[in-house]
């Protein structure tokens, strides 16, 4: 049962993270949309590649940091003021984002393999957010870090990618123009999340300096 709950746990998560248009998913739509699902799916297995990397990565190094409350508390308090500062950049400092398009060029299966590679690990957003989703579900006891759920909790985030990943791919054109809408936005969307992680981070700080 916990093995269901942290491979579920895991996929939520990446669906969650995923979702919002970004430069991965993005671009695997348009590779889809002009070389095939053949490449897009090529492009997808080298992201995915990079991303159980670095979602086993995050989960260790938040096991390692797990067993030190000490370092937990110094990286909620390092978090809320990072959080609250993006909040504040984000929903009333930050310009609205410019739509850009990707730029798509035909290229062979290998080149698309490695391509996705690439984006995918210039994306340090992975690392950090699964830190701090591990962490936050294993403090509610939802999971455990021995080596069978880390994994069933890193295979839970893989699925989950490439669900959102095939969900661009095959009905992008149906979801572009609220993709747009969302990109349009993006500043507001992320200045809410970050709001929220805030508020959930202080009330952790306050619980821990007057519990």
């Amino acid at each position: 049962m916990n093995l269901i709950i942290s491979l579920f746990s895991g996929f939520i998560s990446a669906f969650i993270g995923i979702t919002p248009p970004g430069l991965l998913n993005m671009t695997a739509a348009k590779v889809g949309m002009k070389e095939g699902r053949r490449n897009a799916f090529w492009f997808v297995t080298g992201a995915v590649l990079v991303i159980f990397i670095q979602v086993y990565l995050a989960v260790l190094f938040a096991r390692i940091i797990n067993a030190r409350p000490d370092i937990i508390q110094l990286l909620r308090e390092v978090g809320f003021g990072i959080f609250g500062t993006l909040t504040v950049y984000f929903l009333w400092i930050a310009k609205q984002p410019k739509l850009k398009q990707p730029k798509i060029k035909k290229h062979s299966k290998k080149k698309r393999f490695f391509l996705g590679m690439l984006l995918s690990a210039l994306n340090f957003f992975p690392i950090p957010y699964y830190v701090f989703v591990s962490i936050s579900l294993y403090s509610y006891a939802i999971f455990s870090f021995d080596s069978t759920s880390v994994f069933s909790f890193v295979s839970g985030a893989v699925l989950g990618s490439i669900l959102v990943f095939y969900f661009y791919i095959a009905f992008f054109q149906k979801i572009e123009k609220k993709a747009d809408y969302l990109l349009r936005n993006m500043n507001v969307i992320i200045g809410c999340i970050t709001g929220i992680v805030s508020v959930i981070t202080l009330i952790n700080i306050l619980e821990y300096y007057l519990g």
